[in-house]
């Protein structure tokens, strides 16, 4: 499995925003071709790559009784937000607890980053310091590949039929655009695209993106006065009416907010980018009519001088998954050895737009930590634990019958 995952990483398949395209980068494409060779190699069947670079296929049932088809799903692509060409992994074997040097002049520290500490006496996979790993989400990929292998090589582990997928463009949130729900014929799914050993997920964010245009009136600064309206200055001014309170850096749990991702203008024009998050449907839809408010309020005060667009991006998967789901989820990461833990994702997942797509899909960890840059690491042993929750799923749903 260590081998695969270091193989993967070694392609650079960062996802790009600014890309109208599918996958965003073709760079993608060559590590899902890698992967529907290597799905036929291990003896996996009905393997198949589309042309936007889906790869999906099968592991057929040895089991006799009628059973729900599970699938098991992870993206390849890796953030936009760091590096991911010439990725240098190497691992740390026995860690003590001790800063770790990348490269020269780079440490991965748990003064900064104490969640090592819960690793002490495993072998973490780190960078050098300068690109991110990509075990968001090629650790995912790794585990559940491994876990079909094993399968494969005991046949005395009995199972219903297991379908895989690996995607393009989670990353940029468009993962689940395409996916072929009708063609993955499953009853329902997870994603292996989580942090923490243990972590399970079946709530998230729902989510909308707010773009603000403000068009103001440029006039010469020595003549402007009762003639100029300056577009930055009512964009700054916009920024001044959103609770301080109510933004990321002020938020946790359950609690949501508006987050500013960009800004830009000068007197003639300017434009706002934010994005609204909430786990409760009904504060979530408060939110966006507030933000449509601003922009009256911004009207009424300047002139019809802004305008705002409102998009949905994605929902709360838990209108759609059964708790039975979760269950054998939790009882599988208990019979491979861990506590189980059940949080709200303070983001989205494919897991949720699959899930109103009509594939329930609940999110449960890779072994990953830090994602999206230079101090991501990912522990060996965290790895092994989710691929024996793989394989803990297939052998609770068929037990279950």
């Amino acid at each position: 499995m260590i081998e695969r995952f270091l193989k993967y990483v070694s392609f650079d398949t960062q996802s790009a925003e600014d890309s109208a395209t599918t996958p965003s980068t073709e760079k993608q494409m060559k590590i899902a071709s890698y992967l529907k060779e290597e799905l036929k190699l291990i003896g996996m069947e009905e393997v198949e790559m589309d042309e936007l670079g889906y790869v999906y296929a099968t592991l057929p049932a040895n089991s006799e009784k009628k059973l729900p088809v599970v699938g098991f799903i992870a993206h390849y692509d890796t953030s936009p937000d760091c590096s991911g060409a010439d990725v240098k992994p190497r691992i740390v074997e026995n860690y003590d607890g001790k800063d770790i040097l990348l490269s020269e002049g780079i440490y991965l520290s748990p003064s900064k980053f104490p969640e090592l500490l819960d690793h002490i006496g495993e072998d973490i996979i780190v960078t050098d310091g300068h690109t991110l790993l990509g075990a968001d989400d090629k650790a995912g990929i790794a585990e559940i590949v491994s876990a079909c292998e094993c399968l494969i090589q005991h046949q005395e582990i009995r199972h219903g039929k297991i379908r895989v997928a690996f995607n393009p463009d989670e990353e940029i949130g468009l993962g689940a655009k395409h996916f072929n729900v009708e063609k993955f014929a499953c009853d329902f799914a997870y994603t292996m695209d989580g942090s923490e050993v243990g972590e399970i997920e079946y709530e998230n964010f729902n989510a909308a993106s707010a773009k603000i245009t403000i068009l103001g009136c440029s006039v010469h600064p020595g003549y402007a006065k009762g003639k100029m309206l300056n577009a930055a200055k009512v964009a700054a001014e916009i920024t001044a009416m959103i609770p301080w309170n109510e933004t990321p850096e002020h938020t946790e749990g359950y609690q949501g907010f508006y987050h500013l991702t960009a800004l830009s203008g000068n007197c003639e024009q300017a434009s706002l980018s934010y994005i609204i998050r909430d786990h409760d449907r009904e504060v979530f839809e408060r939110r966006k009519k507030f933000m449509a408010h601003i922009v009256q309020q911004v009207n009424e005060k300047y002139g019809n001088v802004a305008s705002v667009e409102l998009k949905d991006q994605y929902y709360n998967m838990k209108e759609k998954v059964d708790p039975e789901i979760v269950d054998i989820a939790v009882k599988a990461i208990q019979e491979a050895g861990m506590t189980p833990v059940v949080r709200a994702i303070r983001g989205g997942t494919d897991g949720a737009q699959l899930s109103f797509m009509g594939l329930p899909c609940p999110n449960i960890f890779a072994g990953g930590i830090n994602f999206h840059g230079p101090y991501e690491f990912c522990p060996v042993q965290s790895m092994e634990k989710a691929m024996n929750t793989i394989v803990n799923i297939c052998k609770i749903v068929e037990q279950k019958g």
